[in-house]
């Protein structure tokens, strides 16, 4: 599948009132958490993607009994902390590092040996730094050459609770670790080098484990008990971060975006466009399964380049297509550093962003840990998003401020965090064709 989308003379604004999918990383821990709980919990707002459906599909087949997604609703059969079953073959997890990287902690504490397994993108992807911790805490876990899937986990091990400093900002190691733990014989503290997404902490006191939060560290006690919860899933900011720059850089754009989850690890992008000058405002915020929610409307502005803090740059390190984008558009220099770990995404995010840029005449140069942007003219070409759907979006929304045309090759993964994205840009303005190849 490739997109077209249409600039020059064609380009539009993006107004209306619109909510996008469900949040990702909430939906893939409400599948986990709901079947390891005693009890049924219940789930609205779930995200009906690939990466989160592979997640679902996981837990059926460890002998899970998981009604829907059906208008983003999901019921769940919890079977308790040690009641899943050993599955008839490799549990595939397709596009989802998320998936892989926390059900290796959920299962290194299991009974029974499992396989875990992604597609030809996710199989390039550094494994190393969950599989490390787990060792040190008395898991077995086997991977491929380079530290790369698939994961291989033999069960019936015993796990201690340790205490790890983690030498980068991830929430998915830092989650990986939380939930080993609650399998785990005492205490286990996670303290990470800046703070990032704290969904699992947030969701695993919705399902009654205490969980221990101090400044950058986290612990839990093991072994831990799961209650069953119903879960009230947001609209995902970073599905939400798209529109947020398309409406920035589009003139005369207003658009109002609904119950977007806004929690305070997640809000990165919001803070980093109103330092560029974005107009963004929030109203009717409340809180919903412990997450806080809100209205988001922005409106066109006159963005300008920054340096942007290295501190907000792990609160927005899955918004940074959507930001490369809003930089190439600002008047002047935009200078990201602190962002390696854009490098082991979906795809190699800095260069790829910097290949898809500079062939429409943008003046992007790549850094080992982020990008140089002079702001200015996006022109027309074809761009090549590598399978990853950020990307591909991330371009979409250029289309808004480009001379012509924009092609983008590889469309098929958007499905995983979005989908309908088309059709809901489409709807409120955006010139996008979808052709399938």
């Amino acid at each position: 599948m490739k997109f077209i989308v249409k600039g020059g003379l064609e380009k539009t604004a993006l107004t209306g009132t619109i909510r996008v999918p469900g949040d990702k990383s909430i939906s893939h821990r409400s599948i986990m958490f709901g079947s390891l709980a005693e009890g049924t919990s219940n789930i609205t707002g779930f995200l009906n993607g690939e990466d989160s459906l592979n997640t679902l599909r996981c837990f059926q087949a460890m002998g899970v009994n998981i009604d829907g997604p059906k208008d983003g609703k999901v019921t769940i059969q919890g079977v308790g902390m040690h009641g899943l079953t050993a599955p008839a073959h490799a549990l595939e997890v397709g596009n989802s590092g998320t998936s892989m990287r926390l059900l290796a902690g959920l299962l290194a504490g299991q009974k029974f040996d499992v396989e875990l397994s992604g597609d030809a993108s996710l199989s390039k992807r550094p494994m190393k730094r969950v599989t490390d911790p787990l060792a040190e805490m008395g898991a077995k876990v086997q991977t491929a050459e380079g530290g790369k899937p698939p994961l291989k986990i033999t069960g019936n091990q015993t796990l201690n609770g340790f205490n790890y400093q983690m030498p980068m900002a991830s929430a998915q190691v830092k989650s990986c670790c939380l939930l080993a733990g609650m399998y785990a014989q005492g205490k286990t503290c996670v303290t990470e080098p800046a703070i990032t997404r704290d969904h699992t902490e947030r969701m695993l006191k919705a399902f009654g484990c205490e969980v221990e939060v101090n400044d950058d560290t986290a612990c839990v006690a093991g072994p831990a008990k799961l209650i069953a919860a119903d879960i009230d899933v947001p609209a995902d900011i970073s599905s939400a971060a798209f529109f947020m720059v398309g409406a920035s850089i589009a003139d005369d754009s207003d658009i109002v975006l609904e119950h977007v989850g806004i929690n305070p690890t997640r809000t990165g992008v919001i803070n980093i466009l109103k330092l560029m000058g974005a107009d963004i405002t929030t109203f009717n915020q409340i809180e919903v399964g412990g997450e806080p929610v809100a209205d988001i409307r922005i409106k066109s502005a006159k963005l300008k380049g920054i340096q942007i803090p290295e501190g907000l740059v792990p609160l927005a390190i899955d918004e940074f297509p959507a930001i490369f984008v809003a930089a190439a558009c600002a008047e002047g220099q935009t200078i990201i550093t602190g962002a390696e770990e854009l490098r082991v995404k979906e795809s190699d995010r800095i260069q790829v962003m910097a290949d898809g840029l500079q062939a429409l005449g943008v003046n992007a140069r790549p850094t080992d840990d982020g990008m140089i942007i002079q702001g200015g003219e996006i022109g027309s070409g074809t761009v090549h998003s590598h399978d990853d759907h950020r990307i591909a979006m991330a371009f979409a929304m250029a289309s808004l401020c480009a001379t012509g045309d924009i092609h983008i090759e590889d469309c098929d993964n958007v499905n995983t965090s979005f989908p309908g994205f088309a059709e809901l840009a489409a709807s409120c303005g955006l010139a996008i064709q979808v052709i399938d190849e």
